[in-house]
């Protein structure tokens, strides 16, 4: 008897390598497809954008693949535009410490796409050139879409409920009242355009430089306290997945996020950017560029049931976006999962950069030793590197001597884009 129990339980092993490929298989069934189109029409050329599919985490491992999209809108110019284009992603990247897990990775995303911002912008006004772009930078890593950005380009999250959500702020001087009052304590003024007769017209500037936006990348000539401080959003897809339409002023100005989001409903994402930049065209005219980028991240198979039509839409509208802590159960988030609810992972809109860059327990030191600078991750002398805390008004819990630290030229930075001293940018 006692042998018949043992053969029986001998035919129900499984073999390892039978393991792993069923794990692979598990993991391949749960991974959504993110398929993408863009569309655009050119009116001054200074709208430029970066997609980017086939990005790893591990480099060379397939299984680590994220998604990158991003649109930037210059002005004054497109060198700014195109410089962000080409060195952001690596900048970003450069800012996440190596050897990390999935999770870790995600959870580094925020600090590194802040440190990431500002190396990229410290670059270009070190270049001497005088135009600026806005930057919408989106990231997708399976069911997790991370946005960074600065400006007034935008990011909408359309959710199979019908629900559209904004992802980004409008760093509009006109609209953004905290914004203003930033701008203004820091050293900027803020106005309009004034004609003969002291009549006021246009919306809000700041001054020098009459830039209508708080935060950009470049426009050295109107100070720094129009910082290149990134609003974050990072959220969690549910399995039903969504459709995320990214796109320049030149697609806002025209139609709302929810008239965006109705008017390519039900097509393919390459169709549904052309149907986005049509519709802001009827509406308006080619009065600016307009560039759209549609990405659709898909269930396995497709095989997601519609959901019932909630009874009161306030209350869905109030569970849309719910705060999780990153160590809290699983069960939750399956909760959330099953009933087609996005999750909110994290969110920070603040300009001040010791808030952003947060407290290092450990001494961030790179492999060789030395302490790094967390913006433009150069290599620093213990007797070098100043602490991002030193200083700082927000940093009465934190210690002067805690990380991460800065090198003086990025101290130099940070205090000019506080209004500690004036900035250092001159212009010929």
């Amino acid at each position: 008897m006692a042998s018949g129990e043992g053969r029986r339980r001998h035919h129900d092993l499984v073999p390892l390598a039978a393991l792993i490929s069923r794990e692979m298989k598990s993991e391949k069934m749960e991974k959504p497809t993110v398929r993408y189109g863009h569309a655009a029409q050119s009116k001054k050329g200074e709208d430029y954008f970066l997609i980017k599919a086939d990005c790893h985490r591990v480099p060379g491992n397939p299984s680590s693949t994220f998604s990158v999209f991003a649109i930037f809108d210059g002005h004054n110019g497109n060198a700014a535009a195109i410089f962000t284009r080409e060195h952001l992603l690596n900048h970003v990247l450069g800012a996440i410490p190596r050897g990390l897990g999935r999770e870790e990775w995600l959870q580094a995303l925020p600090r590194a796409l802040v440190s990431g911002f500002v190396k990229t912008d410290k670059e270009f006004q070190s270049r001497g050139e005088t135009s600026g772009t806005t930057a919408t930078f989106v990231i997708v890593d399976r069911w997790t879409v991370t946005v960074a950005s600065v400006g007034d380009s935008r990011c909408i999250l359309d959710t199979q409920g019908g629900d559209v959500t904004t992802l980004t702020v409008d760093h509009r001087l006109e609209e953004n009242v905290e914004e203003r009052q930033r701008v203004t304590s820091s050293g900027g003024e803020v106005g309009r355009l004034s004609i003969v007769g002291g009549v006021e017209i246009g919306p809000l500037r700041c001054w020098p430089g009459g830039l209508c936006l708080s935060r950009s990348i470049g426009d050295m000539d109107v100070g720094e306290f129009i910082v290149p401080i990134p609003y974050v959003k990072q959220v969690k897809l549910s399995n039903a997945g969504g459709r995320l339409i990214i796109a320049s002023d030149g697609i806002w100005d025209a139609v709302s996020s929810e008239m965006a989001a109705k008017s390519c409903r039900g097509v393919p994402a390459e169709l549904a950017a052309r149907q986005v930049v049509k519709e802001a065209l009827r509406t308006r005219g080619l009065k600016d560029d307009t560039t759209c980028i549609v990405v659709d991240v898909i269930p396995p198979d497709n095989k997601v049931e519609p959901l019932p039509p909630p009874r009161k839409r306030n209350k869905l509208r109030a569970l849309l976006f719910r705060k999780k802590s990153r160590d809290s159960a699983t069960k939750l988030a399956k909760k959330l999962s099953a009933v087609g609810i996005v999750e909110e992972l994290f969110e920070e809109g603040s300009a001040m950069l010791a808030e952003r860059l947060g407290n290092d327990d450990t001494s961030a030191q790179s492999t060789s030793g030395l302490f790094t600078c967390a913006v433009c991750q150069v290599d620093l002398a213990s007797s070098e590197g100043i602490s991002v805390h030193a200083g700082s008004i927000f940093s009465t819990s934190a210690k002067p001597w805690q990380g991460p630290f800065l090198c003086a030229d990025c101290r130099n930075k940070k205090d000019a884009m506080e209004g500690k001293r004036p900035s250092g940018v001159k212009v010929a």
